[in-house]
């Protein structure tokens, strides 16, 4: 569905009713007999909470890939790319042209998010063994699923996907997001990944924000991330 129908524009009600939708449509695409072999990677803060209901849902792995946006000059909206913790990193050439965006401030842009990514991971990961014991694990010929709470422009998914090609060659990558306009969806596509869920997914013309598609879009805390966390570690 392209996210309008008539007059009427499709809103998800929130980032949990988001994670219960794509955890049951991710059944028919995730065998169970393979779900033992599968990682739910949440990108946050936002991905978080949905990926951790599809983990549940599907009886596997839950982690977390932190993939923060380069922020285009003067508008901090806009992604000119983005970098994941372990330095990978993409550029949407398309904007860095149209704006005209140095290279001195690419490269100090990226080491600004790069300090970010490394300073989330501390207050997420630091000292949770639930983390930890996922470094010595064999992802080739297993499935990871990427998990956002939407792709405005892709770069943060984009980012991820390479970081996990470059560290892991799993067998299946599968992305699930509640919301993305087409022409990000195609960009998504072009990276070769194995299938994409969406929930809604409009025309680009009719695409303003992620937020526009959720009657609810609450600002994600760290402390939020920190009680999924600490709740997983539990069970």
């Amino acid at each position: 569905m392209d996210g309008v129908i008539g007059k009427f524009q499709l809103k998800i009600k929130d980032r949990e009713s988001a994670g219960n939708i794509l955890g049951e449509t991710l059944k028919d695409v995730v065998k169970k007999e393979d779900r033992k072999d599968t990682l739910v990677l949440g990108i946050p803060r936002g991905g978080i909470i949905i990926a951790e209901i599809i983990a549940r849902k599907l009886s596997c792995r839950f982690d977390l890939l932190i993939s923060k946006r380069l922020r285009a000059p003067h508008n901090e909206e806009l992604a000119m790319g983005a970098v994941t913790e372990d330095g990978t990193s993409y550029l949407n050439k398309l904007v860095i042209d149209e704006l005209k965006i140095s290279s001195e401030y690419i490269k100090s842009e990226i080491s600004n998010q790069l300090e970010e990514t490394k300073r989330l991971a501390r207050i997420y990961k630091h000292g949770n063994k639930f983390f930890l014991e996922h470094n010595d694990i064999d992802w080739k010929n297993k499935t990871i699923i990427i998990v956002d709470d939407g792709a405005a422009t892709g770069s943060t998914i984009i980012a991820a996907i390479r970081s996990i090609r470059k560290n892991n060659n799993p067998e299946r990558l599968i992305i699930a997001i509640p919301v993305s306009p087409k022409g990000t969806i195609n960009l998504l596509k072009n990276e070769g990944i194995d299938h994409i869920e969406v929930i809604t997914s409009p025309q680009n013309r009719n695409f303003t924000s992620i937020e526009q598609y959720y009657q609810n879009f609450d600002q994600v805390t760290d402390s939020r991330v920190l009680d999924i966390i600490k709740s997983t570690l539990r069970k």
